[in-house]
Formats: C-alpha cells, sequence, structure tokens
C-alpha cells in the first residue's frame, strides 16, 4: 500500500488497524506497535524505523495497545508517526483534519475524533 498524507489513504489505515487487530487476536499475538508494523511492512519494518514511530508517537513498541474504535487518540498519533516516517515529510506536516475525518469515515458510528479544537473559557 502506498501511504500518502491524504484523507483516502488514512481511510484504508483505520480500517487496517482494525482488522490487524482481529488477526492478532486470532492468532493469540498482542496487538502493539511492534506487530503491526512487521505485519503491515514485512522486511522494511527494521528496529530503526520502528524505533522512529515510536519515538514520534510517544509509545513504547510493545506495549498493548487498546481497541482503536473505543480509545482512538493513541492509535491518531501511531497513523500519525508511520505517514511522518514512511513519507519522510514533518511530524507536524499530517494533515490532522482529513485524518479526523477518515476516523469517522472508518467508523462511523462513534464520536468524531477532534482534538484540535478550540476550547471555551
Amino acid at each position: 500500500m502506498k501511504i500518502e498524507n491524504n484523507q483516502e489513504c488514512f481511510v484504508q489505515l483505520w480500517r487496517m488497524l482494525g482488522r490487524t487487530k482481529r488477526v492478532l487476536r486470532a492468532h493469540y499475538m498482542r496487538f502493539c506497535i511492534r506487530r503491526v508494523l512487521k505485519l503491515w511492512f514485512d522486511g522494511e519494518a527494521t528496529d530503526e524505523f520502528i524505533w522512529q514511530v515510536c519515538n514520534l508517537c510517544g509509545l513504547a513498541g510493545m506495549d498493548e495497545l487498546p481497541s482503536p474504535k473505543l480509545y482512538p487518540r493513541q492509535h491518531r498519533e501511531l497513523l500519525r508517526a508511520i505517514v511522518a516516517v514512511r513519507t519522510g515529510i514533518s511530524y507536524y506536516r499530517i494533515d490532522l483534519k482529513a485524518l479526523d475525518a477518515a476516523y469517522s469515515i472508518a467508523y462511523p458510528n462513534s464520536t468524531p475524533l477532534n482534538v484540535n479544537k478550540k476550547k471555551r473559557r
């Protein structure tokens, strides 16, 4: 799969996260960043690549991830880090509005994800 910084790619990534969780659970394997990257990128998921992704998203590689549908915040940062490392663009240049909109498309009956909204005082 070609990874890009657009909404169509983000929708596919959100859906792949859900499928990956089910596949790993079916094989009694831990749903963690290392396993996800090894499944998605096979030989390209070197220790250096995994370290870069973990460093950007602020999560440890072997820590158990919660369900993407119920707790999307960690997965949002994970997808953001994967796109940044794969495309070579800055972590802060990822289109967050497209990423949040893609979550609403992939999981239509869940609460919309909008972390960067302005708060009233």
